[in-house]
């Protein structure tokens, strides 16, 4: 147990960094690189920046509970928050001293809610239309909490990597779903293994990596990859195409493509090309387009897009993705495949999105997907729901064009 000067002072601390961050919750999407920028400060260690980035997490992640307990005594809101924040190495001490009595966390927002004397929903009342799901168990549980740490292996050897996660205390779980996907069950800076600097793993959330391992791509092809960000789909897309393919990535933020080759080159890909400019080929064997969204899949992960994100917010990445597909479609060759995916919970991003482009181009269908694992699935995709394989959330689309 923490002393008590210590938790006095830990309890200030968090009451000064939340002043700083609560003005801007509700405006600043990039919220998280101000609280990194907080916690770089000289008076904080390793320790303590794991401890008031999981309770300023926590906060932001139930801030209307928060803002329904502010008439309370500040000592309340602080065990509160200790109590619905994760029990790790970091916040473990906090959590003694102050909610040690408490009866353990329960699984459900309904159960913390009525401990708590709370009523107020962890969503967006609006964004009830969008994704009903996202409002009743399991899904409203599970995206009111921090999400787990998934890897996909890149190499046929995972008991090496398994070997030295092990040799530094950190467990793993093997997905059920997905052989080349693992959890870390620790809190782990995986960027420090020889493992991540010879390329053997990516980091890549469950939903992420299912997006493209239930499509039939096989080996061989050539690929265009239209939105490749920083090339977690790229990467696992080369690899479904093996030595004998090969994918072309294009972005529009130079700084993302140079992550994307150095990426690459640690993962010793020689089958990546990287494009500064959209291509004039029009005869790509599939064309992926991981299009830029709301993010309203991975509330749980940057929970502050929860409150600074809006109807018209949506409603302009829609038209934005609907352009996409216009573009992107015409580089798809007769008989070859056109993936869309989204990180968003949303169906005017989603299904909406699909079922106007499928409309305009009756050359291009969208059959049913033998690989659901699990997962809904509609006439326009399949929606990876977060509760299902405890991942962010996503959405896929297969269209085929006729031959």
């Amino acid at each position: 147990m923490t002393s008590p000067s210590i938790v006095r002072n830990q309890q200030q601390t968090f009451q000064r960094l939340w002043r700083n961050v609560l003005p801007h919750i509700r405006t600043d999407r990039d919220l998280p690189a101000r609280i990194q920028s907080l916690l770089r400060r000289r008076e904080f260690g390793s320790r303590d920046r794991r401890l008031y980035r999981e309770l300023l997490y926590t906060a932001v992640r139930h801030l209307p509970w928060i803002e329904e307990l502010s008439g309370r005594p500040q000592p309340d809101i602080i065990r509160a928050l200790a109590w619905l924040a994760a029990d790790t190495p970091a916040t473990h001490g906090l959590r003694s001293s102050l909610v040690d009595d408490w009866p353990a966390c329960p699984a459900t927002v309904a159960g913390r809610a009525q401990f708590l004397g709370v009523e107020r929903c962890l969503m967006p009342e609006w964004f009830r239309e969008h994704c009903p799901e996202a409002f009743v168990p399991p899904d409203i549980d599970v995206l009111a909490t921090r999400p787990p740490l998934w890897i996909r292996m890149q190499t046929a050897d995972a008991g090496a990597v398994q070997t030295e996660f092990s040799e530094r205390g950190w467990p793993v779980r093997q997905a059920a779903t997905l052989p080349a996907a693992f959890e870390i069950l620790a809190e782990a800076d995986l960027t420090t293994t020889t493992a991540f600097r010879e390329g053997l793993f990516e980091i890549q959330d469950l939903g992420s990596q299912l997006v493209l391992a239930g499509a039939p791509i096989g080996p061989g092809g050539c690929w265009l990859d239209a939105c490749a960000g920083a090339g977690g789909k790229t990467l696992q897309l080369a690899a479904l195409l093996g030595t004998g393919g090969r994918v072309e990535a294009y972005d529009v933020r130079p700084e993302a493509l140079s992550e994307l080759k150095e990426r690459a080159r640690r993962g010793g890909f020689n089958n990546i090309r990287v494009l500064d400019r959209m291509p004039d080929r029009t005869a790509y064997d599939g064309v992926l387009v991981d299009a830029p969204c709301s993010g309203s899949g991975t509330w749980r992960r940057a929970p502050h897009l929860k409150w600074c994100t809006t109807p018209g917010d949506i409603a302009a990445q829609a038209a934005r993705q609907r352009q996409l597909l216009e573009q992107c479609c015409r580089h798809v060759a007769p008989g070859g495949m056109l993936i869309y995916a989204t990180c968003s919970l949303s169906r005017v991003e989603n299904s909406d999105v699909v079922n106007a482009f499928l409309t305009n181009h009756p050359e291009y269908s969208a059959p049913a997907t033998v690989r659901t694992f699990g997962c809904p699935q509609d006439a326009a995709g399949l929606t990876f729901l977060p509760a299902i394989h405890d991942t962010d959330g996503y959405f896929v689309s297969r269209m085929h064009r006729l031959a």
